[in-house]
C-alpha cells in the first residue's frame, strides 16, 4: 500500500505525522518526496547504502579561450542571466535556464552547456526499515522528475524487501512535485491547520486531489489552537464527502521529540497525540 501524506501549505505538521506513520509500522519503506526541502533524513539518518546525481537541466559555461567578448550571447540570452563582469562575459549559474540559445548564437563556439549534476537521490536503512530521499541542489529544477526517480527507487526497495507500506512525504502546495508525489498512490492523507490560510490551501489541495479520483482523508493538526476554525474545516470536510481521519492537539512535546531525533510516538507512545496518531494510522490502512 502507497500512502502519500501532503498540505496545502508549509508549516502544517506533515513531516512530523508522516515521521510517527513510519515508526509505527514495523519494516515500512519511507519516502521522503519534498525534495526541494528534505528534511527526514535528519530524524532518522539513514545508511547510504546507495546514491545517484540526478540531472536536473544544463548550465552555459563560458569558454574563455575562445571568447572574443562579441556580446551576442548577451543580447539574445531571454534570462538576463549572461552579462559584463571585469570586462569578461559572464554568466550566472542560478539565473541560467539552460535553454542552449547562447551556445547556438555564439560564432565563436565558446558556449559549453554542461549538465547540472549537484542533486542527489540516496537510499539505505533506517531504524525501521528502508529509506529513499532526494536533495535537489540550490536553483536546480525540475523536482517533479526527481520526485518520479524517488518513488520509483522506493516501489523497486519494497518489493526487494517484501515491505507492505510505502509511506511518501509530501512536499506543500499543489505544484508539479505534489503531483508526481500523489499520482497512481493507494490513499492520499492531507494535513491541514485551523487557520484561514490553512482552509484556503485545503480547499486546493483537495480539488488537485479529487481530479485524480483518490482516496483520501484529512488530519486537523494542532486543532485546539482554533477550535471553532477547525468545527468549520470538518464540517466543509463532510459537505464534500471528505472524512476527517482524526484532530490532533497541540503538543510542546513534538518540538523535544524532533530535536531528539524521534518521532513523537518513538518519545512518548502514551501522549494523547501519540495514541491518537496510532488510531488515525490504524485506520488509514484498514
Amino acid at each position: 500500500m502507497e500512502i502519500a501524506v501532503i498540505s496545502g501549505k508549509g508549516g502544517t505538521g506533515k513531516s512530523c505525522i508522516s515521521a510517527a506513520f513510519a515508526t509505527i509500522e514495523k519494516n515500512v519503506m519511507l519516502a521522503d518526496c519534498d525534495v526541494d526541502a528534505a528534511n527526514l533524513y535528519l530524524i532518522f539518518n539513514p545508511s547510504n547504502e546507495y546514491q545517484e546525481p540526478y540531472i536536473a537541466g544544463h548550465k552555459a559555461v563560458i569558454n574563455y579561450e575562445k571568447c572574443t567578448n562579441c556580446g551576442l550571447c548577451i543580447d539574445h540570452c531571454r534570462f538576463d542571466a549572461i552579462f559584463y563582469h571585469n570586462s569578461k562575459v559572464t554568466v550566472s549559474e542560478i539565473s541560467c535556464d539552460g535553454c542552449f540559445l547562447c551556445s547556438r548564437v555564439c560564432p565563436e563556439n565558446a558556449v559549453d552547456m554542461l549538465q547540472k549534476s549537484k542533486s542527489r537521490m540516496y537510499a539505505g536503512s533506517f531504524r525501521n526499515g528502508k529509506m529513499v530521499y532526494g536533495r535537489l541542489a540550490p536553483g536546480e529544477e525540475n523536482s517533479g522528475k526527481l520526485v518520479n526517480i524517488v518513488r520509483r527507487k522506493a516501489k523497486q526497495i519494497a518489493k526487494d524487501n517484501n515491505l507492505d507500506f510505502i509511506i511518501l512525504d509530501g512536499p506543500p502546495g499543489i505544484g508539479c512535485p505534489v503531483i508526481s508525489t500523489i499520482t497512481g498512490v493507494d490513499k492520499v492523507v492531507v494535513v491541514t491547520e485551523p487557520s484561514v490560510s490553512g482552509y484556503r490551501d485545503l480547499q486546493r489541495t483537495l480539488e488537485i486531489v479529487k481530479k485524480f479520483d483518490l482516496d483520501c482523508s484529512v488530519i486537523i493538526n494542532k486543532y485546539d489552537l482554533n477550535e471553532e476554525m477547525s468545527v468549520f474545516i470538518n464540517d466543509k470536510c463532510k459537505e464534500f464527502n471528505i472524512p476527517v481521519a482524526g484532530c490532533l492537539p497541540f503538543d510542546v512535546n513534538v518540538v523535544d521529540a524532533v530535536v531528539q531525533c524521534k518521532s513523537i510516538v518513538e518519545w512518548n507512545s502514551e501522549l494523547v497525540i501519540s495514541k491518537k496518531l496510532i488510531n488515525i494510522w490504524n485506520n488509514i490502512i484498514s
